[in-house]
Formats: C-alpha cells, sequence, structure tokens
C-alpha cells in the first residue's frame, strides 16, 4: 500500500502541470518566426542580391548582421528581465521583431535591408534566452527535461522546414513574403503571450548593465567582420580599408580583455572563466561549430543556384537531407553525452562533418544528385553531434556563481563564431569568383570548390582542441 502511494506521488511529479505546457507551447509558437527566418533568408540570398544589385560579400551583411545583433542582445537579455520581468520582455522581444519584419519588407535598397535586419537580430536575440528563463522560473527548476523535448521541436525543425518554405516562398511570392509571413505569426504569438503567460514582477535588487563592455566588445566584433568582408574587394590584406578596421577591432579587444578583469560589476563576457583549460577548449569549439555551421548554411543554397542552376525552390528542396541528418543525431546526443562524455562524440562528429563536406570540394553542375544528397546527410548527422556535447562539456568543473556566465558566454561564442562563417566563407567565394573573372576562367564551381575546402579545412582543425575537453562521465546514480 505504501509502495503504491509512493509511486502515485512520483507519476504525479513527473506528470506536467497543464499551466506549464500551455506556456511551453505559448513561447515555443513564438520562437517559430525567428528560428525559420535565419534559414529561410539563407535560401533567398541570391535572389535578394540580383534584385538590390549586391554582390556576395556584401549581401552576406544580412545574414551577418542579423547574427551580430542577435549575439550583442544575449547578455542584455539578463539584465533585461532584471528589470522588467520575463513577460514583458518576451512580448517587448516579439514587437521588435515583428517591427524589424514589417520594415524588412519595406527595404529599398541593401543598406536599409541590412539595417532593419540588425533590429530584426536584436529582437531574435532577445527572445531566445527570455524563453529559457522563463521556463526554468515558471517550472520551478521541475521536469526541464519534459519541457526541453517541447521547446527543442522547432528548433530541430528548423534546418529542415525553413530552407523548403523559404524556396516556395520566394519561387511564388517573392523574398519580401519571408519577412511579411513573420507578421501574423508574430502578432498571434502576441497575442497569445498576453493571454496566456503569467504576469511576473522585476526583481527587487536592480542588475547593473556593462555598458562600457558592451560598447567594446560588440564593436570589435563588428570591425573584426568588416575588416575581413573588404579582403574581397581590395585584394588581401595590403590595404588601409583592411588592416584599419580589422586593428583596431584588435585593440579594442585588447582594451576589453583588461576592463573585463579589473571591472567591479559583472562584465558582459567573464574572462576569469577562461582559466579553465576545458572551458576555454569547449569555448573554441563553440566559435568554429558557428563558422562552420553558418558558413555552410551560405555556401550550399548559393552553390545549388550558381553552379547547379537550380531554382531557389529546387536549392531548398536539395538541403533537406542535411536538416533530417541533424535531426536523427541531435534527438540522441543527450543520452550518448552522458554515457560516454563530450570529448569522443564532438571528435568523431567533427570527422563525419568533413567527410560530409568533401564530396563539395570536387561537386560541380554534372556531380551526381543522390551522392551530393546522401553527402549532405552525412555532413548534417556530423553537425548534430556536435553542439549538445559542447554545451554540456562547457559546465564541466563550473561552480554554481560561473554557470550564469557560462551560458552567455557561450550563447556569444557560437552566436560570434556565426557571423564570423558567413563573412568569411562570403569573402573567399566573392574574391575566388573575382580573381577566376580577371584570369577569364569562367568557372564558378571552382570557386565554391576552393570555399567548401575552406570549411572542411575549419572542421578538421576543430578536432584539435576537442582532444583538450575534459574526460567526463555522469556517475551513475
Amino acid at each position: 500500500m505504501t509502495e503504491s502511494i509512493a509511486n502515485d506521488s512520483k507519476k504525479q511529479k513527473d506528470k506536467l502541470d497543464p499551466m506549464l505546457i500551455k506556456v511551453s507551447i505559448i513561447l515555443v509558437f513564438g520562437t517559430l518566426a525567428p528560428l525559420l527566418d535565419s534559414t529561410m533568408v539563407n535560401v533567398a540570398i541570391k535572389t535578394i542580391a540580383g534584385e538590390l544589385k549586391s554582390t556576395v560579400s556584401v549581401i552576406q551583411w544580412v545574414i551577418t548582421g542579423y547574427v551580430l545583433a542577435m549575439a550583442i542582445a544575449v547578455p542584455i537579455s539578463g539584465w533585461a528581465i532584471n528589470r522588467l520581468g520575463g513577460k514583458r520582455l518576451y512580448e517587448f522581444s516579439l514587437a521588435m521583431f515583428l517591427a524589424g519584419s514589417i520594415l524588412s519588407s519595406l527595404s529599398w535598397n541593401i543598406g536599409t535591408l541590412i539595417g532593419f535586419r540588425l533590429l530584426q537580430g536584436i529582437g531574435a536575440g532577445l527572445l531566445m534566452p527570455t524563453m529559457t528563463n522563463m521556463l526554468v522560473q515558471i517550472s520551478g527548476g521541475r521536469n526541464i527535461g519534459h519541457m526541453a523535448s517541447i521547446v527543442s521541436l522547432p528548433m530541430l525543425l528548423a534546418p529542415i522546414l525553413g530552407p523548403v518554405l523559404g524556396g516556395i516562398i520566394v519561387n511564388s511570392l517573392g523574398w519580401r513574403w519571408i519577412f511579411y509571413v513573420n507578421i501574423p505569426v508574430t502578432i498571434i504569438a502576441l497575442l497569445l503571450a498576453f493571454w496566456g503567460i503569467p504576469a511576473d514582477s522585476p526583481a527587487k535588487e536592480k542588475q547593473p548593465l556593462d555598458i562600457a563592455g558592451i560598447l567594446l566588445l560588440s564593436p570589435a566584433f563588428a570591425l573584426l567582420i568588416y575588416g575581413i568582408a573588404q579582403t574581397a574587394s581590395h585584394d588581401g590584406l595590403n590595404s588601409s580599408a583592411v588592416l584599419v578596421p580589422v586593428l583596431t577591432g584588435l585593440i579594442m579587444m585588447a582594451v576589453f580583455a583588461f576592463y573585463a578583469l579589473h571591472t567591479r560589476i559583472s562584465p558582459v563576457l567573464d574572462l576569469h572563466l577562461f582559466k579553465s583549460g576545458n572551458f576555454s577548449a569547449t569555448s573554441f569549439l563553440l566559435f568554429m561549430s558557428g563558422i562552420i555551421t553558418n558558413g555552410g548554411m551560405l555556401l550550399l543554397p548559393l552553390f545549388y543556384q550558381q553552379v547547379r542552376g537550380e531554382s531557389v525552390l529546387y536549392a531548398g528542396l536539395m538541403l533537406i537531407p542535411q536538416g533530417v541528418g541533424m535531426l536523427l543525431t541531435r534527438t540522441q546526443m543527450g543520452k550518448l553525452t552522458d554515457r560516454i562524455g563530450a570529448r569522443p562524440i564532438v571528435m568523431v562528429s567533427l570527422i563525419i562533418t568533413a567527410v560530409g563536406t568533401v564530396p563539395f570540394v570536387f561537386a560541380d553542375s554534372a556531380t551526381n544528385g543522390i551522392l551530393l544528397a546522401v553527402a549532405l546527410l552525412i555532413r548534417g548527422a556530423g553537425l548534430g553531434g556536435v553542439f549538445i556535447p559542447l554545451m554540456v562539456s562547457a559546465y564541466v568543473g563550473l561552480n554554481g556563481e560561473q554557470i550564469p556566465h557560462a551560458s552567455i558566454a557561450t550563447r556569444i561564442l557560437q552566436t560570434i563564431g556565426g557571423a564570423f562563417g558567413s563573412a568569411v566563407f562570403a569573402t573567399i567565394v566573392e574574391h575566388q569568383l573575382a580573381s577566376r573573372s580577371a584570369a577569364g576562367i569562367h568557372n564558378a564551381a571552382g570557386a565554391y570548390n576552393y570555399a567548401f575546402g575552406w570549411s572542411a579545412g575549419f572542421t578538421v582543425a576543430a578536432v584539435i582542441p576537442a582532444l583538450f575537453l575534459a574526460v567526463y562521465k555522469q556517475s551513475e546514480a
């Protein structure tokens, strides 16, 4: 009898509160537009560049600017929740993303589109960590695993559905509709949040915002990326247009490092975390994973459209195998990491990603489509095995006070890596296209082969820091 009561009590604890399920679904619905938006825009890049008369190195700022704005917003989110409360910040984030979507749809040139995408990126950057914090607060820290399975669903489906939806929309209606479709989705999300999310109060103890740190670090990253992008149009590093922004960015990063190690308030990026060799290795790998993932998401749709001659719709369809591969492996990574630790999983996953990338180093318009689809499936399976083990590894050996700072740092570094990835590979492609054109070689395939070679190289190089991940195995209870 006692055992039966205990079992009933355990089942009751394991059962999700209906209110929590409702709030989880509302919050997840609100993230649909930002998650799908980024993958849809990647597919539309060639079309947008053509209509707005832009080059690859300039048009990549539509992606890079968005990702950079997200990275800037991540550390602000913790301070904003402290000041405004979760519900109000969530609604504000949605409203900002909505405003950015409306303005992006009305863009009249490439400069205005990039500017309005920054607004969108800030809204998206505030939205994702706010959602996570709200779920933890509302649940009281219980049933996190159940909630994670609900919350992660759109993140798993976005790489599959985003390119296809983007292809259908651009092919049928035009690229502006990628932003138009965000409008009803975001308005519905706002109404659901107003109606279904319980109100909360701001914290009594006000948390200071590291304004000085943000004003140093954010422009530093932007200047470095801008300098990299300039190499395509100024033929390498021997130009003031390249050297000035790069050197200025490096100086600002050095000033930030000195400031962050001596400030009395909590810095936007806590450099003391890097005393841990495991955290340093994990952070570098998260940065590299951002480069590998976002760089590929920029290159692949352009490759299928410019080299293979596919329409935007078919380019989106061609990317489905990569999303399926990510879905197949990512769902199992949490349990596997608990059993054998992050190091072997990350190393094997990186090698698999490289293997899936290599066929594109040699691919052209005549390469068998099935072979490329299989390669993308393999590449996606590798990418799916990298992120979750690294997120688990990031917290190994840290104390309770360091964990919130580690969470912010890992988000920033992966997001910044994504921005670097888009900029680096766009620059490589444009430089190669310009060089080949000057030499009288009209071969777009060769330019993309070269870029994919760099992508495979970055992936293999990432195996080296993976060797320094802590050997970690969760103790069996």
